[in-house]
């Protein structure tokens, strides 16, 4: 199977061509229940226990804290790879598996993804530089669940240009986050990060998405869009498990696979910002489970 269809058969933010993708945190009780019980607009029920849920909490801050470490090497003159062999030392120290290598035979325990690439990127020999944008998507396996965070980094100094994309995208999905409780349609979600990024000049890649996770590292549900889209009908369901991604572009709404398979870079070579949580869904707002112990929250 190449590259491009790798990911086509499974229903999630690659669709098209897609994703390989805490810290300890508090973490509430969920009423007093033993488990939720969701029957989803497809009429298929699942449930999340305690156990479940704990072991959910677990692999999220698993994966925060790896992200975290990461971020903290992350400098001029790092390569790719070498900044990957830290986040593959601390999956392997709590007893995790890189998802992306679990799963799909991914080239690297992460993906790191620099400026114009997008997701995806394969770890190498690529150095660092000052000035770049360097994305950041870990995703793990522990006790049989998974858990998928991302972050944009820019390495200093970075323009001011830079940083408002950055910052954009970060208040996205903290906003998106906000919106995302039981009952209310999913493509509120998109409306509220299209209408955002319009108003600050940008552009939503419609090609990647959010999706469904916590037993497979992508099920239903599938391709959450980033954009608005009429056509989508869903809603979110108290008790699941899902990620948020926006990803952000100066001009691009879509990305296109390079030559080595995995890589997706944007269609004009623009930048692009992406920042990425797993979260349950809650009545209220839901809970983050990759929420890193250094990150300043956008409101």
């Amino acid at each position: 199977m190449n590259g491009s269809n790798r990911w086509s058969e499974f229903p999630c933010r690659w669709r098209c061509v897609t994703l390989p993708g805490a810290c300890a945190i508090s973490f509430p009780t969920v009423r007093g229940r033993s488990f939720w019980t969701v029957r989803t607009a497809s009429d298929e029920t699942m449930t999340l226990s305690n156990e479940e849920i704990e072991k959910l909490r677990r692999i999220g801050a698993v994966v925060a804290k790896t992200l975290e470490e990461m971020e903290r090497h992350l400098e001029p003159g790092i390569t790719t790879l070498e900044l990957d062999e830290i986040g593959r030392e601390v999956l392997l120290d709590h007893g995790a598996q890189s998802a992306p290598e679990l799963v799909y035979d991914f080239p690297g325990a992460t993906c790191i993804s620099v400026n114009e690439r997008a997701a995806h990127g394969i770890p190498g020999d690529l150095v660092v530089e000052a000035g770049d944008l360097v994305n950041i998507d870990v995703s793990a396996e522990l006790d049989g669940f998974f858990a998928d965070s991302g972050a944009s980094f820019g390495v200093a100094p970075i323009d001011d240009e830079k940083q408002k994309l950055l910052d954009t995208t970060k208040e996205a999905l903290e906003k998106a986050m906000s919106m995302a409780r039981h009952g209310r349609p999913i493509k509120m979600i998109g409306r509220l990060v299209e209408g955002l990024a319009r108003d600050r000049g940008y552009t939503v890649i419609r090609n990647l998405g959010g999706h469904g996770i916590g037993r497979e590292l992508h099920k239903k549900p599938s391709f959450i869009p980033h954009f608005f889209d009429r056509r989508e009908k869903r809603k979110f369901r108290e008790g699941q498990v899902l990620t948020l991604e926006p990803f952000l572009a100066m001009g691009a709404r879509r990305v296109e696979e390079m030559d080595d398979g995995w890589t997706l870079r944007t269609e004009n070579r623009g930048l692009v910002a992406q920042f990425e949580h797993t979260m349950i869904i809650t009545r209220q707002e839901p809970i983050v489970l990759t929420r890193r112990s250094n990150e300043d929250i956008e409101q």
